[in-house]
């Protein structure tokens, strides 16, 4: 048992999967085009079924008329902290898989497989100090439309990446969300041989 990050495990697990979490602080400085490169090959690198890789990423840097377009589609919730992001990503996966011989059949496990792509590029966001904060508070439909998503992709989530910013420059009522959160304990997440086996 440790803890790290305020945060306590009950078994030896590495630090960086306590270190990191969702802050919502940002500096408002810019991100360079290869840190974020970076974090794209992170994700690059994530296992998907039968090496499909359905993830794709549409990105915008801040101070450009993309961020524009994308910050456009959040809820005003997450506009109030985003817009110190230093670039703005929507997370898309590929519903489909193509066989060898040209087949075109459902991939299902396509969001699964990009939630494994995403948490590489959380992952090194921390190893090399910035921020990646995944939300959901965003219109998915009008994300789909202004960035020209096709119909068999899916949306799935949006990214603010920045640098590290000071919780006293949040909105009033976000500081006290600036904290690292806890998890459920173990026992109610697995269970043996059966749903519900303790």
């Amino acid at each position: 048992m440790k803890t790290v990050n305020g945060r306590t495990t009950k078994y030896e697990i590495d630090d960086m999967f306590l270190k990191r979490h969702s802050p919502r602080a940002m500096s408002g400085e810019k991100v360079s085009t290869e840190e974020l490169m970076t974090l794209f090959e992170a994700a690059r690198w994530a296992p998907s079924a039968y090496n499909i890789q359905p993830w794709r990423f549409v990105y915008a840097m801040r101070e450009t008329p993309e961020f524009e377009n994308i910050f456009s589609c959040l809820v005003d919730f997450n506009k109030s902290w985003c817009v110190n992001a230093g670039a703005l990503i929507v997370t898309l996966s590929a519903k489909n898989s193509v066989s060898p011989k040209g087949e075109t059949k459902p991939n299902v496990t396509h969001s699964f497989d990009t939630g494994a792509a995403w948490e590489n590029f959380a992952l090194q966001a921390l190893k090399i100090g910035l921020v990646a904060h995944g939300m959901s508070g965003f219109d998915f439909k009008k994300a789909a439309e202004l960035l020209g998503v096709p119909e068999d992709y899916n949306v799935e989530m949006m990214i603010a990446v920045g640098r590290p910013g000071k919780v006293e420059n949040l909105p009033e009522g976000l500081r006290a969300m600036e904290t690292p959160n806890d998890r459920r304990p173990l026992e109610e997440t697995i269970f043996k041989g059966k749903f519900g086996n303790k």
